[in-house]
């Protein structure tokens, strides 16, 4: 059997819902969120995990939780799979950015790989954390079934590298809604995706919620 790495985003925020820069900012799952992380978890428990991954913030601690507490695994947390540092954007609204950084602001939207928020991380930035963590993660495990549970930019990078798609390009190509999960499996020609996205673990009701 070979490697299969699932990547889940954290469950819905009031920023995912609001679209404001919440990377380093700690922000609670909504009631809708925890919904989604207990949906997940009743969905995949019975599922034969070899790990569990996730970033030290807390929406993707409360999200991986039900599923550590359901089949008894402990979470692993890891630094590098937090979300974007947004630096002077954390907490802001996109409105707001364009109204008093727009320099920045078109330079990052143009080509994010090397331009970052002020005092915030580029793509490659957070590639390089992310990456660091994947590469424990294959050496670690070399068959079965492993969950990282992470955010929304930090798992569109991650499927950049393995999919071999420009950093720059990571928004255009690649989207990752609140409790999608993506599976990457790992075979003797490389990473291959064979799910992208997916949200059919979720009640009709929550994967219709509008968000980002």
């Amino acid at each position: 059997m070979s490697l299969k790495l699932h990547l889940l985003r954290h469950g819905e925020t009031l920023y995912s819902r609001t679209g404001s820069y919440c990377g380093e900012t700690e922000a609670e799952l909504t009631p809708e969120g925890v919904q989604m992380a207990n949906a997940f978890a009743e969905t995949y428990r019975t599922t034969p995990w070899e790990a569990i991954y996730a970033s030290p913030k807390k929406r993707t601690r409360d999200t991986a939780q039900p599923l550590c507490d359901a089949i008894g695994q402990p979470m692993q947390i890891r630094d590098g799979l937090k979300e974007i540092n947004y630096g002077e954007w954390e907490d802001k609204t996109p409105d707001y950015v364009k109204q008093h950084y727009l320099d920045d602001y078109i330079r990052w939207m143009t080509e994010p790989a090397w331009n970052a928020p002020p005092g915030g991380e580029t793509a490659v930035q957070i590639s390089n954390r992310a990456m660091t963590v994947i590469a424990e993660i294959e050496a670690n495990h070399t068959s079965g079934n492993v969950l990282v549970v992470s955010h929304k930019a930090t798992i569109r990078i991650i499927l950049c590298n393995l999919m071999g798609i420009d950093l720059g390009r990571y928004r255009d190509r690649i989207n990752a809604l609140a409790a999608s999960i993506s599976i990457v499996k790992f075979g003797e020609h490389g990473p291959l995706l064979e799910v992208l996205g997916d949200r059919y673990h979720l009640p009709k009701e929550l994967r219709e919620r509008p968000g980002m």
